[in-house]
């Protein structure tokens, strides 16, 4: 399990100071990033000229209202890990710890010139597999 921390800020929010939606999916991609970054790959996969690791699929479940002002704590899981696939889960709490909001995302790996699926390198999938925890 990986672990970002964050802040909801008032550009995340409807008028009525609740996060909108959509922005959720914002904060998973933040940790995302941090997350690849902090495997230190050989390669970094959002500028390389070659593989993308584009999201083919994702959702979100809601159980709790995030507000601005909120420090907010997400734990990003790896679910699923496949030849050309991986599924992340992340958990994001509110300060209280209070579970608020639950997205998932299934990333492929692809060429980036014929843009057909292709396998994870090792180096990636060894990594993930380390970090391959299916509780959600």
């Amino acid at each position: 399990m990986f672990e970002y921390n964050t802040r909801v800020n008032f550009y995340n929010c409807d008028p009525a100071g609740i996060v909108f939606f959509a922005e959720v999916f914002k904060f998973a991609h933040s940790a995302y990033e941090v997350f690849l970054t902090n495997l230190n790959l050989n390669k970094n996969y959002f500028n390389d000229d070659k593989i993308a690791l584009p999201i083919i699929k994702t959702s979100a479940e809601y159980s709790k209202p995030l507000k601005t002002g909120n420090e907010i704590k997400i734990q990003l899981f790896v679910t699923l890990l496949k030849e050309s696939s991986f599924e992340l889960c992340y958990n994001i709490y509110n300060k209280d710890n209070e579970l608020c909001c639950k997205v998932t995302t299934v990333h492929v790996c692809i060429d980036k010139i014929t843009l057909k699926k292709v396998g994870l390198e090792k180096e990636l999938s060894g990594l993930l597999l380390k970090e391959l925890d299916c509780a959600k």
